[in-house]
């Protein structure tokens, strides 16, 4: 589909060869948008550019979608751009010239993409023939004979673009020799840049609210789903994304309940609840994560001694470790607090965040991570989430926060709330 120029087609918008990939509209010129400032996307195009030399790639096919655990991936790191329509979009990088997106939809959805990413050369999909116009672009820049490298649509579950638009790719480039690579960006955003810290404290921000707001609403006759919609409402209207919501309850005189519910129900919450919660804030990608405990009446002796000599005192003993210069090793013997009380908790203790969670990761058991995120530096995003359960596995206590490690130490990013057992 040839590009449009507005001022040639504006009078024959409904022929969809025009509506498809119309360029220089007057829409959405208005349009305000958080966005990081060049230098740092240069940074960022860089430090991508460096390792494809050193891979010896000529151009880079970067994937990222929707999903969790993916969060855009490769392609918001690049491009502040975080897809909801498609399984995958696709930047192409090429070594030299223009870097151009492969945005799901045309038209207007197009144009007011354009207003806010990164990247200048955004292309329509045509109806998910991302493959075609990839296709298009690399021979554009001829590199068609060239090694293209191709990254990680998913990086926690190693999963890689769709295999029709590989074919698609093999078919219509088969002089070009394809890589298929790994997690690519990680290395890159597992240390953030004073900007992205920025964000990632709006993002705390974000999620203390959210908790705030459920802590405000929640009383008998309120269901599970209704105190998600609170927190999202909080996430929202403070300019953010919401990553995930769980919220389970449970009557704390006869405890059955050791983590929140991922799907919450139309279950009533009575007087007498504890309510077991963990949810992610993000902001332009950038997600934060927090849990704590809400008793609607006044807790149980068994609940707040738990709270009072098991789950806080835990927490505050393996926070200790998220130090400039600790290792894993120090929060994996740190995490053994709960086993040495007598209580048990869940195999998590402790996980990453680059965009979401993410490696290194420390369990009960062990820890597991690249060699370089082995060592805690400045820049490190850090989820500390102990979710200590009482022997008889019936009443557990998720207490989750985020922190940044500083040159200085650490900062728990939801410091808005503080560190104590909700009572409402």
């Amino acid at each position: 589909m040839a590009r449009k120029d507005f001022k040639d087609i504006y009078a024959e918008l409904d022929k969809q060869e025009n509506f498809g990939d119309m360029r220089n509209t007057p829409y959405y010129e208005d349009a305000v948008y958080s966005k990081f400032s060049n230098e740092e996307y240069e940074r960022r195009y860089r430090l991508t550019r460096e390792k494809m030399a050193r891979l010896g790639l000529d151009c880079l096919i970067v994937c990222g979608g929707p999903n969790h655990w993916s969060n855009g991936a490769g392609v918001t790191w690049l491009t502040g751009h975080r897809e909801w329509h498609s399984l995958a979009v696709y930047v192409v990088v090429p070594m030299e010239g223009e870097p151009t997106l492969i945005y799901s939809m045309g038209g207007t959805h197009a144009e007011a993409t354009r207003r806010k990413v990164y990247c200048k050369d955004v292309r329509p999909s045509r109806g998910g023939l991302f493959g075609e116009v990839m296709v298009e672009r690399i021979k554009e820049l001829g590199l068609d004979k060239g090694r293209i490298g191709l990254t990680q649509v998913d990086p926690q579950f190693k999963d890689h673009m769709p295999i029709n638009q590989y074919n698609t790719l093999r078919e219509g480039l088969p002089e070009a020799q394809f890589e298929i690579l790994g997690d690519y960006i990680h290395e890159f955003i597992l240390h953030k840049s004073l900007e992205e810290q920025a964000y990632v404290l709006k993002a705390g921000e974000l999620a203390a609210k959210a908790i705030e707001a459920m802590a405000e609403v929640v009383k008998p006759g309120i269901t599970e789903y209704e105190l998600k919609a609170a927190a999202a409402f909080a996430i929202l209207n403070g300019g953010g994304e919401v990553d995930f919501i769980i919220i389970g309850s449970c009557p704390m005189d006869e405890p059955a309940l050791i983590f929140g519910n991922p799907r919450p129900s139309r279950r009533v919450i009575q007087k007498g609840d504890y309510i077991l919660n963990e949810l992610a804030a993000g902001f332009e990608g950038y997600t934060v994560q927090i849990g704590m405990p809400i008793c609607v009446g006044k807790p149980t002796r068994q609940i707040r001694t738990m709270f009072d000599k098991i789950v806080l005192p835990g927490f505050k003993h393996i926070a200790k470790e998220l130090m400039p210069g600790k290792t894993l090793a120090d929060i994996h013997r740190a995490a053994q607090f709960f086993r040495e009380h007598g209580y048990q908790s869940r195999p998590i203790i402790m996980h990453g965040i680059d965009l979401v969670s993410h490696p290194p990761s420390v369990t009960v058991e062990g820890y597991r991570g690249e060699d370089f995120g082995f060592e805690l530096k400045p820049g490190r995003v850090m989820m500390l989430e102990p979710n200590p359960i009482t022997p008889d596995g019936q009443l557990g206590l998720f207490f989750g926060h985020t922190f940044l490690i500083t040159e200085e130490g650490q900062k728990r990013v939801t410091d808005r709330l503080p560190l104590e057992l909700i009572v409402v």
